[in-house]
């Protein structure tokens, strides 16, 4: 839910900018784009709409839904920059970002935005023009957010229309849980922390080990992303981890559908599922090469 901030996502940028991919833009040519479309361009976020079970991947040049091993669609033809896409329930999402290209005279951060179809339309929930938050993460009624331009991570109880600023913090991916709201995880340049009071605060996680990106699809399960690719997984809030798979590089994005169901997207675009909770994982969308 979830993307590397700018600076460490340096590598991804070279990477995924030049990318090349099969992508289907409904209705035509991409709004605004005059040129070739632009692809995806490198990955911010994954999720699963539940009312189909659709995989939607948020780039830098738009979100897409995945159809099938090698084909993005375009949603609404839109170009646009999402960054810290979730989703919220059945086709809702939330995310932030940037407009695209087509807007010029647009605010250069989008703030918080929610769509209820799907990502076919996008309303303005709160902070347009001011936050640009790179890391979303729900917790029931609770919803957390990193927003790079304050450095602080922030709390809203009212669906994100008003936030409480939190603790100052370089936040790569947040976790949390329905049934603990109040706890909340962050991957920091410098390691896991967590928060007990609701993100005003944080302490490290003594002992674990140097994650990307974090998931608590469950109370008492914390399953990470390490920097070298592997899968790192904890039932005592972090106190000791278990070794699990490896991705075939660093993650840039990462979600846990639920305890068993995993989605990660590596550096060059490609898109990976566990569905044994981190053991193995196998390609399910591999962007198309020149």
């Amino acid at each position: 839910m979830r993307a590397l901030p700018a600076r460490l996502r340096a590598a991804a940028l070279s990477t995924g900018a030049a990318m090349l991919v099969t992508v289907a833009a409904c209705g035509g040519q991409p709004h605004g784009v005059d040129g070739p479309d632009p692809g995806i361009g490198h990955v911010h976020g994954l999720g699963v709409d539940p009312s189909d079970g659709a995989v939607y991947l948020a780039g830098h040049y738009g979100l897409f839904k995945l159809k099938d091993g090698t084909t993005a669609e375009r949603v609404a033809g839109r170009v646009q920059d999402h960054m810290g896409f979730t989703v919220a329930g059945p086709r809702t999402f939330l995310a932030s970002g940037h407009p695209g290209e087509s807007s010029p005279d647009a605010a250069p951060h989008l703030g918080l935005i929610r769509s209820d179809d799907a990502g076919r339309t996008w309303t303005t929930v709160s902070e347009a023009g001011t936050a640009d938050f790179h890391a979303l993460q729900l917790a029931g009624g609770v919803l957390y957010g990193f927003d790079s331009q304050s450095g602080r991570l922030r709390r809203s109880t009212d669906g994100g229309r008003t936030w409480a600023a939190g603790a100052e913090e370089q936040v790569i991916d947040l976790a949390a849980n329905a049934a603990l709201a109040t706890s909340v995880y962050a991957t920091t340049p410098q390691g896991l922390k967590v928060s007990g009071s609701g993100g005003t605060e944080f302490e490290e996680v003594a002992g674990a080990p140097r994650l990307t990106h974090i998931e608590q699809p469950a109370v008492d399960l914390l399953i990470g992303t390490g920097e070298d690719g592997r899968l790192h997984t904890s039932r005592d809030g972090g106190r000791t981890w278990q070794d699990g798979g490896t991705l075939p590089g660093r993650a840039v994005a990462f979600t846990a559908v639920d305890p068993r169901r995993l989605l990660a997207a590596t550096e060059d675009g490609t898109v990976l599922e566990s569905k044994d909770g981190g053991e193995s994982f196998t390609v399910t969308f591999r962007p198309a090469s020149g």
